[in-house]
């Protein structure tokens, strides 16, 4: 597997809020809904996304916004258009005074807005959880991500405005699968730009050797590393490989393997039958009991703890 495709593969999306929004100016939406990532594409129309950094951007018809979590940001008709509503973490829809909106916007299956002919549609995805994403794509993006219309070849933004207003059995778990699509479509078109502000280690993955060394390392989490035997893989004295690795990848090799062996943990363990002394051996810890602590130092929450907050969605 290459850095970008373990990079890209992690989405899994399970119950996702997707929901289409049908709007006519004035409106703006404050969305604190403290979700790690969501997704906003615009199927018709133009609207602003105040980031909670930075400059306001534009999206119009086609065009595919990612925005990374927690902190609060607003979707709007103009910069200039105070909210006037708020998406909370539940994601129910308030006034600034907490008065519920839900019933007086509903529009039909899974549609809300202030206006059924509105001249903006857009549809908003979000992954509730962080579970949902690995965390090393949420380090690897910037606030706000924009893939314009112009700049890529998709049917997948059409398809989730046309998916997302049937009513028929199995229909969540399809959005789930087209939201995961979309996600990964919109990334791999941003991470192959020029100018794509990757992360160092997915860029290191063009060199012959650091790249040649993290697939290694990726296909073969179990096996006992060392930088002495990994160098060995690689044609490469011990100094030469740490040295290259850690100026082209930003940390060293066996610091990028216990990442990696943790990202991988965190998927495995979301399988039914997974236990945490088969995802140790298969991700490379001595005993249930190590990945235990490691994964506690890293991710804040023990296996156990992430599994039952995976299971819970």
């Amino acid at each position: 597997m290459d850095p970008l495709a373990g990079l890209i593969s992690g989405p899994r999306a399970a119950g996702a809020f997707v929901l289409r929004s049908i709007m006519e100016p004035p409106w703006s939406l404050q969305i604190d809904d403290h979700a790690p990532l969501s997704l906003v594409a615009m199927g018709r129309g133009e609207a602003w996304i105040l980031p909670h950094t930075g400059d306001p951007v534009q999206l119009t018809e086609g065009d595919v916004a990612i925005v990374r979590g927690p902190e609060r940001y607003v979707v709007a008709d103009h910069p200039d258009t105070p909210p006037h509503v708020i998406i909370n973490p539940d994601q129910s829809c308030t006034t600034l005074r907490g008065e519920p909106l839900a019933e007086a916007m509903d529009l039909g299956v899974r549609t809300w807005g202030n206006s059924a002919d509105g001249r903006t549609v857009m549809l908003t995805g979000t992954y509730q959880t962080p579970g949902e994403i690995s965390m090393r794509l949420l380090t690897a993006l910037p606030e706000l991500v924009v893939q314009r219309r112009a700049d890529w070849d998709s049917r997948l933004v059409t398809l989730m405005h046309d998916e997302v207003v049937r009513d028929e059995p199995g229909q969540e778990a399809v959005l789930d699968r087209l939201l995961d699509l979309l996600l990964i479509a919109v990334l791999r078109a941003w991470f192959a730009r020029p100018a794509a502000e990757a992360p160092s280690w997915v860029r290191a993955q063009s060199d012959p050797v650091v790249g040649k060394a993290m697939r290694i390392l990726q296909n073969n989490p179990s096996r006992q590393w060392t930088v002495e035997s990994l160098a060995a893989e690689t044609g490469m004295s011990r100094a030469a490989l740490a040295r290259r690795f850690t100026d082209l990848v930003g940390e060293p090799p066996m610091t990028f393997l216990a990442g990696w062996r943790l990202s991988l943990a965190a998927d495995l363990l979301r399988e039914p039958d997974a236990t945490v002394a088969s995802v140790a051996q298969r991700v490379g810890y001595g005993s249930g009991f190590a990945l235990s602590a490691a994964f506690k130092r890293v991710r804040g929450v023990s296996p156990k703890e992430h599994r039952e907050m995976a299971g819970s969605r």
